[in-house]
């Protein structure tokens, strides 16, 4: 099994696409196996196929095509990850003489790949149903880091081509100052960048177009190029993540300062209101501070000069007989 020290995802995107030959298909391959949990990717070029698969489903398939078979997940699922595992790899299986493993494509344009082997004495069957991938899944694990791939070579080219010139400079005055061969074969050519590419261009690529089977798969330094190239892009993703993370943090924290600033400003705007009323009191000249605080009170003495007591007598008014008594 698999470490789940980080997310499966982040796992399988790490991991480079492998060279793999079923039912005479070629195919690229990548996956990650948990303890009970499954994820691959398969491409012909053509298409990308994936499928997914937790505990649940893994159990579900497992009844449907073993019968008899009646073990918990766990004690089923190392012996698949043991067989299938070296076959995704390209390596082919340690007990290749006891593992069936063929692909059939289907008229709904996904795969299936059915596994035979032997577990416990007894017969063990599974299938992998895979499906076309999302645009979106194919991008991140396929076309980036071959765009990325691409932009790198390129630049690695472009350095080699002017240390080539640099190196035809050194020799152009080595010879001026009387340096001469001591073996003829060794001498070399001016370097033109080009009229080199395009005489490697018509040289080298119709033998890659001949030659399918080896342009589909990765070899070696391809597969070190593409895992060093997604590693620094999960590094550098992970690290944005948490610098957001931090910022949100630092935000939330500023929050709770600015609601005490405003309190702070509201208790100093009502001492002043109170200081400009006691120098209204005082005999100084009313600010509009001072107006807006003492009009409350002008209107609350309002009733006080309107009591019955301080009226004038007044003659009796006759009752009014209606709707309003």
């Amino acid at each position: 099994m698999e470490g789940s020290g980080a997310p499966a995802e982040d796992i399988l995107f790490r991991r480079p696409w492998l060279p793999v030959s079923i039912s005479g298909c070629q195919l690229l391959a990548k996956s990650w196996f948990g303890e009970t949990a499954y994820h691959i990717l398969l491409t012909d070029m053509h298409c990308v196929w994936e499928e997914r698969m937790d505990t649940a489903v893994i159990q579900s398939r497992a009844q449907e095509l073993n019968r008899r078979l009646r073990a918990p997940v766990k004690a089923f699922f190392t012996h698949l990850c043991e067989v299938v595992k070296p076959c995704l790899a390209g390596v082919g299986s340690q007990t290749e003489n006891e593992v069936q493993i063929s692909l059939t494509r289907q008229e709904d344009g996904s795969i299936n790949m059915r596994l035979k082997s032997e577990l416990a004495g007894l017969p063990f069957y599974w299938e992998f149903h895979c499906t076309p991938a999302p645009v979106a899944l194919v991008c991140i694990q396929l076309v980036r880091p071959l765009l990325t791939m691409s932009r790198l070579l390129q630049r690695q080219v472009e350095q080699l081509g002017g240390l080539l010139v640099r190196k035809d400079a050194e020799i152009q005055d080595y010879r001026e100052n009387g340096a001469t061969l001591s073996r003829e074969r060794l001498q070399t050519d001016v370097f033109e960048e080009h009229t080199h590419r395009e005489d490697f261009i018509a040289k080298a690529l119709p033998l890659l177009c001949s030659e399918q089977q080896e342009a589909l798969g990765f070899d070696g330094d391809l597969q070190e190029l593409y895992a060093a190239i997604v590693t620094h892009g999960s590094a550098r993703k992970r690290k944005l993540s948490e610098q957001h993370s931090a910022e949100e943090v630092e935000h939330a924290n500023k929050e709770p300062e600015l609601v005490l600033n405003a309190s702070a400003g509201g208790s100093v705007s009502s001492e002043s209101a109170d200081g400009n009323e006691k120098q209204t009191n005082n005999g100084e000249p009313e600010t509009r501070g001072a107006k807006m605080v003492n009009r409350p009170k002008m209107q609350q003495s309002l009733p006080v000069t309107s009591t019955a007591a301080e009226r004038p007598a007044s003659k009796p008014k006759k009752k009014k007989v209606g709707l309003f008594r």
